[in-house]
């Protein structure tokens, strides 16, 4: 059953943006179909326009317009406003309550999403949170809590949608059985920790991520993650290392393969498109309870980190 009233007419808001995070620009771009030359140039996340111009003719999901946008910094609501054609802006987040069918939160500090989430959760707004979730258990628990009480929500990252990775995923049999998986990132576990992991995820089974093992400093890490298949994913995080973003190998009985994440533009459309099709059907385009595997994942790194790299068991954390 569609969780919107007009499938055919899908109005949406953008809500929030923080250092480092462009998605207001990009996500309300691909959606509405188009964006303004001069005023996206302006952007200060100089790889948005530079995947955008290339694949023009790849933007838009019909029947879906971003008609709001709210930002943290008002003066970033306007320019969002005209970069992406977005052709309301509110001066509060919860103005749109009643205005949109939707709502997207796309800022990625886990530990704001309960509050900034809230006033449409309990509104019955369907709302899409950026990746990661939450990166606190007890955070977790309100999502759990949310979405068991019916609530529409849904969050991921792009990289489960990689067609690089999904690429990976369909040429397994080449290495025979899996052993090792290694992905590097940049930034921080608590922020981009989750691309790494979601990027991963579907290539091993769900319900299997017994502990997670952190070495290094926040700046420079390595994380360790064992699947009880007997596969270990390692995970290099290192803040300035954005020539490794989404690097993946995987090696087995018999071989390795490896692919880099490119097409962005894919990926975040993709994404959105998921979003969408749960709006229309209400059917996710996954299972709720993987991406609560993966908050536990991300937290128990979290708590190795903070305990001095001690192993963490997965199952320590409660949803």
């Amino acid at each position: 059953m569609a969780l919107v009233k007009d499938p055919s007419n899908i109005r949406v808001a953008m809500l929030g943006m923080v250092d480092g995070n462009g998605h207001p620009y990009s996500w309300s771009a691909i959606i509405n179909g188009d964006f303004d030359d001069q005023e996206m140039a302006k952007c200060p996340y100089v790889g948005i326009p530079q995947y955008l111009s290339p694949g023009r003719d790849r933007l838009g999901i019909p029947g879906v317009k971003v008609t709001h946008v709210w930002c943290d910094d008002p003066g970033d609501a306007v320019k969002v406003s005209k970069a992406s054609l977005v052709p309301n802006v509110v001066n509060r987040p919860e103005e749109v309550i009643g205005l949109v069918d939707a709502v997207c939160v796309s800022t990625d500090i886990g530990y704001e999403h309960v509050e900034r989430c809230r006033p449409f959760i309990e509104a019955g707004i369907p709302i899409f949170i950026d990746k990661p979730m939450v990166d606190r258990e007890d955070h977790l628990q309100q999502f759990v809590r949310w979405q068991k009480e019916g609530k529409p929500l849904m969050s991921s990252s792009a990289m489960r949608y990689a067609r690089e990775y999904v690429d990976l995923g369909n040429r397994l049999p080449e290495v025979g059985e899996l052993r090792l998986v290694y992905t590097t990132m940049c930034k921080t576990w608590e922020r981009y920790g989750i691309h790494a992991m979601e990027g991963v995820y579907p290539l091993l089974k769900t319900g299997g991520w017994e502990s997670i093992t952190h070495s290094g400093t926040r700046e420079q890490s390595v994380y360790h993650i064992h699947h009880n298949s007997g596969v270990e994913v390692v995970v290099p995080i290192i803040v300035d290392m954005y020539g490794g973003f989404g690097f993946t190998s995987v090696h087995g009985t018999k071989g390795s393969i490896s692919a880099t994440f490119g097409d962005t533009l894919y990926a975040f459309k993709t994404q959105l498109e998921g979003f969408v099709q749960y709006l229309r059907t209400g059917e996710p385009p996954f299972a709720f309870e993987e991406t609560v595997e993966l908050m536990k994942i991300i937290i128990a790194g979290l708590r190795s980190r903070e305990q001095g790299g001690t192993k963490v068991m997965i199952a320590e954390i409660k949803a």
